[in-house]
């Protein structure tokens, strides 16, 4: 088995040979290529995010400039998701994120580690294990996430979390580590943001 054939097994591999850099450079070319658009060429955006992209769904916007060390090759985004700026996504093997997700400023999906073991570093062993957002999810600003994760449906991850282990659907979670908080109940219904109200009445169904 290759390097570049290793990069999927969630096994260790050498992230520097040849074969697996020259993939990588020309992703990253396209991704260089998104990042130099106007605001005005969102025609031209969309359909570079198709080539750069494992799978990409309808009404996704990902705010330039977009950090990704595969260029979103092995990124896979259901419909609607939002990301905003510096949006880093370290897709060395699959990052999914659900429909209706949003990405805040700064924030980082990483699936590649290194081992602890200094001699395998100095070799520069790596593995890879994919990481998975679910629909409808929230993300604030400089939010991390570590390798091997899985967040659940609806599940809302407050500004500068660090998530070192599996969230469950429905919850609001913080902290570094991160942790959950609370889950989402029905004074959510009524508070959209501490002490203000929800009105309803003005709310497009």
């Amino acid at each position: 088995m290759t390097e570049l054939e290793k990069i999927h097994s969630q096994d260790l591999y050498i992230c520097e040979s040849e074969e697996i850099m020259a993939e990588q450079r020309a992703c990253l070319e396209k991704q260089y290529d998104y990042n130099a658009t106007r605001p005005s060429e969102s025609e031209k955006r969309e359909k570079l995010l198709k080539e750069m992209f494992a799978e990409i769904g309808e009404g996704c916007y990902i705010e330039p400039p977009l950090h990704a060390n595969w260029g979103g090759h092995n990124v896979h985004f259901g419909n609607n998701v939002y990301a905003n700026f510096n949006l880093t996504l370290v897709d060395d093997t699959h990052i999914y994120v659900g429909d209706n997700t949003m990405l805040g400023p700064n924030v980082v999906l990483a699936t590649a580690g290194h081992p602890i073991e200094p001699s395998l570093r100095e070799k520069v062993y790596q593995f890879n294990i994919p990481v998975r957002i679910g629909k409808n999810c929230w993300l604030g600003a400089g939010v991390i996430v570590l390798p091997g994760i899985t967040i659940g449906d609806n599940t809302v991850v407050g500004a500068g979390s660090v998530v070192t282990k599996d969230l469950p659907p429905n919850v609001v979670a913080v902290g570094n580590p991160c942790r959950v908080l609370r889950p989402i109940n029905e004074r959510d219904r009524e508070y959209f943001f501490k002490d203000k109200k929800i009105n309803w009445e003005n709310i497009n169904e």
